[in-house]
């Protein structure tokens, strides 16, 4: 019989295994110098980097280390769920019901105390009214355009994406910087006028 130590132990390490399957996860958005498609932890992996060394463009005192791990565990979900293109309408129908059963079970992998704490950051994510979900939030708005810019709006290009679309989006990442989202800007005025992006 397991003690509870050893328990424990095997609940995060079951944990840990299981969200390596993000890894098989791809996005709509491709590397940078026209790479394959990204995958989710990829994804993650650079949002928390990019938080963290932009931490100082944030519009308030954020905890930084809150942001990165809202931004390493944010996309965990799509494991089950699988990724929601940001511009497919049909997808975002049902993405938070599949999201939420999602969290529920991969979440539940963990003991409680470390379930409940990963469950909380989550949820803070999605809810995006702390400076920490803020600036996390401008970090998932930043990182794939960046690679879209690296790309000559590849990705806009190949989805018919317009410029009111991203700038629907990207008008999130005022709360969490407005000095980010003035460079988010600039990036979007050049991508329209090279014909990148679609009026």
């Amino acid at each position: 019989m397991c003690s509870d130590s050893e328990e424990r132990l095997q609940k995060q390490l079951r944990f840990i295994l299981e969200i390596d399957q993000e890894k098989n996860i791809f996005r709509q958005t491709h590397l940078s110098k026209h790479g394959r498609n990204e995958n989710d932890a990829e994804h993650a992996w650079h949002m928390a980097i990019m938080a963290y060394l932009l931490k100082e463009y944030a519009n308030e005192e954020v905890d930084i280390s809150r942001v990165m791990i809202m931004c390493l565990i944010h996309d965990i979900v799509e494991i089950d769920a699988g990724d929601t293109y940001a511009y497919d309408e049909e997808g975002l129908q049902t993405q938070k019901q599949r999201e939420d059963a999602a969290k529920e079970r991969i979440f539940s992998l963990l003991p409680e105390d470390q379930k409940q704490e990963l469950v909380l950051l989550f949820d803070e994510f999605e809810a995006n009214e702390t400076p920490e979900a803020n600036f996390a939030h401008a970090m998932d708005n930043l990182q794939p355009l960046l690679l879209n810019n690296a790309n000559e709006g590849g990705d806009w290009k190949e989805h018919n994406v317009r410029s009111s679309q991203v700038y629907r989006r990207q008008s999130m990442t005022k709360k969490g910087s407005e000095k980010l989202y003035a460079y988010t800007d600039a990036l979007l005025q050049e991508n329209i006028r090279k014909g990148n992006l679609q009026e």
